[in-house]
């Protein structure tokens, strides 16, 4: 009796998935083609311009005829002392409230939303319309809101000082947009107000798709609902989370118009967009100020690329 052995398996197979997952690869790049390279004359070709007037001595009345001088509008030695964008106090100034901003505002942001999305979460009469009537803040232009909520909290004629003294929280008014003290909060409350439906509607959107069954055993186990929330429901809506966090850290770390209509160039809130816009237009600064704006791109970039990072790997540890 003979035996047949049986035939190696044939290679055809994985030949052809190398073969699909290639052509896949080849049609998604033909899509996004012409979407990198919109991308590239829309974002890249003013980038690298910024960088080359960055480079140069150039001013709004002679930009055409700048000259080359190398990095000396970041950092450069003459005379014995260092000068340059990196020794400017006021630079480093507004990247430390800059800094300050986009955490304190981010976080405050992440808290109330998902505060507010768990609320919104919740099945209860005219809930809808508390949906839509939670949205305003976000449908509201940044300007507009900004100037409102300047004359709100005007120290004459402000509503804010009007109630906090008939309250009697505070004796007199307050300057909350002028005083190097409050101002900055202020403005981070402007931007909170704002900014939270963005993230509620976010994390509201992940609550509504995680399962019911993880809870309904919670419940008949008869663990905390405080305990489920941080055991359960927070790492689901986690990937949601850092979506929201990092577009709102993208807008914080280049926060400009509610900074500027509420205290101008006040030092005291002054960003690193705030300052790169007096160097350029005011002071008529091109090569100074494209520096700044060099630096704040580079920030910015570096910043999410270690939040992205960051967020990947803990991820991946909590998966694992």
């Amino acid at each position: 009796m003979t035996t047949t052995t049986p035939s190696a398996p044939t290679r055809a197979r994985p030949y052809r998935g190398t073969k699909v997952r290639r052509q896949r690869v080849r049609a998604a790049w033909t899509f996004l083609a012409p979407m990198l390279v919109a991308l590239a004359l829309v974002a890249g070709w003013p980038l690298l311009r910024t960088f080359y007037f960055s480079l140069t001595d150039g001013t709004l009345s002679t930009l055409g005829d700048a000259s080359f001088i190398g990095l000396e509008n970041y950092l450069v030695y003459d005379d014995g002392a260092w000068y340059g964008l990196l020794t400017d106090p006021m630079w480093w100034r507004s990247v430390w409230n800059t800094l300050f901003f986009a955490v304190v505002s981010v976080s405050l942001e992440v808290v109330f939303g998902v505060i507010v999305a768990l609320i919104l979460n919740v099945e209860f009469r005219g809930r809808m319309l508390v949906r839509a009537a939670v949205l305003i803040p976000w449908a509201i232009p940044t300007i507009v809101s900004a100037k409102m909520w300047a004359w709100m909290l005007n120290d004459q004629f402000g509503i804010i000082n009007h109630l906090l003294m008939t309250l009697g929280i505070i004796d007199a008014p307050i300057a909350w947009t002028a005083s190097a003290t409050y101002s900055m909060w202020a403005v981070i409350l402007v931007d909170v107000w704002k900014t939270i439906p963005f993230v509620a509607l976010l994390a509201l959107a992940a609550l509504q798709m995680l399962p019911k069954d993880c809870y309904e055993a919670a419940e008949v186990d008869g663990i905390h609902p405080v305990r489920v929330f941080f055991k359960v429901t927070l790492p689901l809506i986690t990937p949601a989370l850092m979506v929201a966090v990092i577009f709102r850290l993208l807008d914080a770390l280049r926060v400009f118009d509610v900074i500027y209509v509420l205290t101008s160039n006040a030092s005291s809130t002054m960003t690193m967009s705030i300052y790169a816009r007096q160097q350029l237009v005011e002071f008529q600064d091109v090569g100074y100020g494209s520096a700044a704006s060099t630096l704040l791109f580079l920030i910015i970039a570096l910043a999410t690329v270690a939040y992205l990072y960051l967020g990947r790997n803990r991820l991946q540890l909590g998966g694992d």
